[in-house]
């Protein structure tokens, strides 16, 4: 594509598109490992990875592979019927998590709307809250999906402005603090969801007691531990499951992003039985969910993500990406904190971060904004060193080139 194509293919997508979205203007064309080409033909390292979607990077051949091998075989089977890839992902996430059971599903937004109507049930049936006044305590700037359902449960005035009424039935407390989650549980109480680390509220890594302590409160209250590890499980924390960092394993965890490989949209929910058995046939179901494309890809996703290391690898690499960045001498920084690869840039007041990731992109670097004042950075797994050394010069020479305002 020459400029002048590509300004009027941007042109389009903004007239036609869902306006609810303002990308860079990038017009991506191609994509291998950790880097990603344009249109015009300029490269860039991927450092958003598709918000931890492409854990794996773009177009894994171990992936490709497998879904190019189901889909010649079986691709969309009704759920009607059985077929061997969803059993095998069954056995894969059960044995990974040492959960009893798994709902398969396509998206993070919809597993947390099924977990929604898994804890209420259960509260009904095992602790015989009252039908219809069940409640799930929830953490303030939480992020769990955009559905109708989902911004119920969030304190998000952005997120919620002029889509109500909102579903009833949550209440929320402060990220990290146990004490005030155990003050908030009433006798209606079904459920906790809450993401072990705060990857859109600017990358927030809880206190190392906080996941230990509300476990025990949890089994103290007779209380569901949901973890919502959409966009911070299967490695990039470090370990293969984030909640693995604390040795605190929930009742019911939900998965999605980077299970489906980088290539296509999976999701689900593994948990104990007790909670997942209380849905019976004709309670919930998806078309999509589960279908045999998708299974194949999951597995395989797992099986690279164990086989390769890649939890190790991001520990590693996280750790040494955090001490270079904290290295850095610049007025613009305010602090860096993160978990494995999923890293969060806090800017000084003043410096907008959507202007920083501009300059980023002008430098072959793609990044994105996480909460106000922080630039997320979540590269795929597969990073090497000397990518990540590549990542940090850049940072540093745009850095270098702002204004930081004085007093603010």
């Amino acid at each position: 594509m020459t400029a002048s194509d590509s300004r009027n293919l941007i042109e389009r997508a903004r007239r036609l598109g869902p306006p609810y979205f303002d990308p860079y203007p990038v017009v991506l064309a191609s994509a291998s490992g950790c880097w990603v080409t344009d249109d015009q033909g300029r490269r860039y390292l991927d450092l958003l990875a598709g918000f931890s979607t492409l854990n794996l990077g773009h177009g894994h051949p171990r992936i490709v592979a497998a879904l190019k091998r189901q889909a010649e075989r079986l691709a969309l089977p009704s759920r009607v019927f059985f077929h061997q890839p969803l059993v095998e992902l069954a056995e894969r996430l059960t044995g990974l998590t040492g959960l009893g059971r798994m709902i398969p599903l396509n998206t993070g937004t919809e597993a947390v709307d099924t977990a929604l109507k898994l804890v209420r049930r259960w509260g009904y049936r095992h602790k015989q809250i009252p039908d219809g006044r069940a409640e799930v305590i929830v953490c303030d700037r939480n992020y769990h999906g955009r559905s109708l359902g989902v911004i119920s449960a969030s304190d998000s005035a952005s997120r919620r402005a002029q889509f109500g009424p909102f579903l009833p039935g949550f209440r929320i407390v402060p990220f990290g603090d146990a004490a005030a989650f155990e003050a908030a549980i009433g006798p209606q109480t079904a459920a906790f969801l809450v993401e072990p680390v705060q990857a859109e509220a600017g990358v927030r890594v809880p206190p190392p007691d906080y996941l230990p302590a509300i476990r025990r409160i949890c089994r103290r209250h007779n209380v569901l531990l949901v973890f919502d590890e959409i966009q911070v499980s299967l490695g990039r924390t470090g370990r293969l499951f984030c909640f693995e960092n604390w040795n605190a394993r929930p009742d019911v965890l939900l998965l999605g992003k980077s299970l489906g490989g980088g290539l296509y949209p999976v999701s689900a929910i593994v948990g104990e039985r007790q909670a997942m058995e209380v849905l019976e046939p004709g309670d919930h179901g998806s078309t999509f969910g589960g279908n045999a494309l998708a299974c194949a890809v999951a597995v395989e996703a797992l099986d690279v993500l164990v086989e390769e290391r890649l939890a190790e690898r991001a520990a590693e690499l996280g750790s040494y990406l955090l001490d270079r960045l904290r290295a850095l001498d610049s007025p613009a920084i305010v602090a860096v904190r993160g978990l494995g690869l999923m890293v969060g840039l806090e800017l000084a007041p003043g410096v907008r971060p959507r202007g920083v990731c501009e300059r980023l992109i002008d430098v072959g670097l793609l990044c994105h904004t996480a909460d106000e004042r922080v630039i997320r950075l979540s590269p795929p797994l597969i990073i090497t060193r000397d990518e990540l050394d590549v990542a940090v010069e850049r940072i540093a020479g745009v850095l270098a080139q702002l204004e930081v305002p004085a007093g603010l």
